[in-house]
């Protein structure tokens, strides 16, 4: 039987239309973002999707931060790789929905995307400079102190890159390893990196570090024992090397210094001048040992004793009866300034100003200021340049000139004169 010519257009016009439809919903498909669809799949499998909350979601040293990816591939392959110390793995997520899913997920990638509009591209970045500019200072500190403040800054900079550059050319071209990095102190709170130079105010400086942390109220509030031997404070090395690199490339590094043979003298009388259980019995009684010919038995079996140039004997024989020492080693060993681009470097002899300045530069709390309180032996005056020198008056020139040689480094990379008038 011949189909009537009205079911004939009526096929004809149902045809058409399931074909239109079929072709809106392929195009409609086709224009959907393939993460859109990521919750419809076991996470990060078919699209390789790894949800991630950005850096000011995260906790301080969170787990998390060792997924950024390394400035060079260079110095990630030369960081230890294994587990960072003390840190535990983040815990399972609890079931959701696969629309709470969905939502979270295009809320995290969102975030995401802006936080890494807003990073400077890791190509263009070393991995040991933060690239961190100098902020404003609070309302109403804008004058010429701290104009010249911020001014003395840029040349101590400039001091120390040209000094790395004449004598440690081959500096720049080695990668950052955990060993570069163990005698800095973090704080995420206000993302500083604090390199720590005993005998230049590092005690206080790391009270100031617990109270910027959120660990205690006050400065006044922390103990010599809390600050030196708590574990209150995290070292840069205890991170795993995506952690170490992130912190070196984001927060603001800095470090103090002080006149190496100031420095030196301070540490003798810290350390050998006073009765102390660990310096007397390991590095006294190897230097008497060694130094003094007539030593007394006594004195062989406590280590008390011993004499300034006794001790100058000990730092410049290349045959050590025992190792070097952080309170008396040279600060280009120390915090390795030829390595690690550090943004802020003060000095010990300007410590309230450059303290004060830096904190402001950091925003810390309007109340912290850096304290004035001397750490151990408050009886005692502070070792001074005219202290100094009744110490080193005691040796010979010859012993002041390889003393001087020893630290030369120090002396040339943070622009300190020459103490006696007939060094070379």
């Amino acid at each position: 039987m011949t189909p009537r010519p009205g079911t004939m257009r009526l096929a004809c016009m149902f045809s058409s239309i399931l074909l239109f439809g079929a072709a809106g919903l392929l195009l409609f498909i086709s224009l959907q973002d393939p993460t859109e669809l990521a919750p419809q799949q076991a996470p990060g499998i078919k699209f390789n999707i790894r949800p991630r909350q950005p850096h000011h979601d995260l906790p301080p040293g969170g787990s998390q931060d060792g997924d950024l990816k390394a400035p060079t591939e260079r110095i990630t392959r030369d960081l230890s790789s294994g587990a960072p110390r003390g840190r535990s793995l983040p815990a399972p997520d609890q079931p959701q929905s696969p629309l709470q899913r969905g939502t979270r997920l295009r809320l995290r990638q969102r975030r995401r995307r802006l936080l890494i509009k807003k990073m400077p591209a890791a190509a263009t970045i070393p991995a040991n400079s933060s690239d961190v500019p100098f902020i404003r200072p609070r309302p109403g500190t804008l004058d010429g102190r701290w104009v010249s403040l911020h001014r003395s800054q840029q040349e101590r900079k400039r001091v120390m890159q040209e000094a790395c550059a004449k004598y440690r050319a081959s500096s720049s071209r080695r990668a950052v390893t955990p060993r570069h990095v163990s005698r800095i102190f973090v704080e995420d709170r206000h993302r500083v990196l604090y390199c720590e130079v005993p005998k230049a105010g590092c005690s206080n400086w790391k009270r100031v570090l617990m109270v910027l942390a959120g660990l205690a109220s006050s400065t006044a509030d922390i103990q010599h024992n809390t600050v030196h031997y708590g574990s209150a404070l995290k070292r840069l090395d205890t991170f795993d090397r995506q952690g170490i690199l992130h912190r070196l490339s984001t927060y603001t590094k800095m470090l103090f210094v002080r006149e190496p043979f100031e420095r030196l003298v301070s540490a003798f009388r810290d350390k050998f001048e006073h009765p102390n259980s660990y310096y007397h019995p390991v590095f006294g009684k190897a230097i008497l040992a060694r130094y003094r010919a007539n030593a007394s038995r006594e004195a062989l079996r406590t280590g008390s004793g011993v004499r300034f140039p006794e001790f100058v004997q000990y730092l410049l024989d290349v045959h050590r009866p025992v190792g070097m020492d952080i309170h008396w080693d040279h600060v280009s060993r120390l915090c390795s300034p030829c390595l690690i681009d550090y943004d802020f470097v003060g000095k010990f002899e300007s410590m309230e100003d450059d303290a004060n300045f830096f904190l402001s530069l950091i925003r810390a709390p309007r109340n912290l200021t850096f304290p004035r309180f001397k750490d151990r032996h408050s009886q005692e005056a502070r070792t001074t340049a005219r202290i100094a020198h009744q110490y080193f008056a005691q040796l010979s020139a010859l012993q002041r000139q390889r003393t001087y040689d020893f630290y030369y480094m120090d002396y040339l990379m943070f622009n300190y004169s020459k103490p006696f008038a007939d060094l070379y």
